[in-house]
């Protein structure tokens, strides 16, 4: 049996059904990440001055505490992450499964590196005593990036899956497994495009 509107557009919508469903989880992703902005927000404008002190030494810029260097690279592996999503998607879309199969995996390559950058920039803060608990700087730092690591971390998994054994359903029905992905890919642009938004403003601002 068919389920209805899992490869054809819903008519209320315009949309399939995964599409419609994802775009209602982005909506409260969007709220989760834009609580955690607000809390940024007023505990900077609360702060005298931010980051503040840390170790007995005063800071004025937060670059001065983290690695401008490994975050910009980090930003750099993303954007071409979803580069390669979009063109796994569009490899699909040509019935060329060879081409997906090699974006695919550049894709989860590029998240196992975002991830290695990533945990040698904890070890270094780790490594000077810089913990959550130390300020509300280093509190704030460690939540929002460190859920947004848990965010990758849950669309390499997705990713692996849909190179892996969920490729199977290529064969059986390709039009859906074709959708899976771009539905796969909004998710990967949105972990991207937070990452957009908390580079510059806990590293740069």
């Amino acid at each position: 049996m068919q389920i209805p509107y899992t490869t054809t557009a819903r008519p209320d919508t315009g949309v399939y059904n995964a599409k419609l469903g994802v775009w209602f989880f982005l909506a409260s992703e969007v709220m989760l990440f834009g609580g955690l902005f607000s809390s940024y927000i007023f505990l900077r404008i609360g702060a005298p001055v931010w980051p503040g002190e840390l170790g007995g030494e005063m800071y004025v810029r937060a670059h001065d505490i983290l690695n401008v260097p490994l975050a910009t690279l980090n930003t750099m592996v993303l954007i071409a992450s979803s580069v390669t999503m979009v063109m796994s998607w569009a490899s699909l879309m040509m019935k060329r499964f060879d081409r997906y199969r090699l974006y695919m995996g550049a894709t989860v390559a590029f998240g196992f590196v975002f991830l290695i950058i990533k945990a040698f920039e904890y070890g270094s803060k780790f490594e000077h005593g810089l913990f959550p608990s130390e300020s509300n700087f280093l509190a704030i730092y460690f939540t929002m990036t460190g859920l947004h690591a848990l965010h990758v971390i849950g669309g390499i998994i997705v990713n692996a899956y849909f190179l892996g054994p969920g490729a199977k359903m290529w064969k059986t029905n390709p039009q859906q497994f074709t959708n899976r992905i771009e539905v796969a890919g909004l998710y990967w642009h949105f972990v991207d495009l937070v990452w957009i938004f908390l580079f510059p403003t806990i590293y740069l601002l």
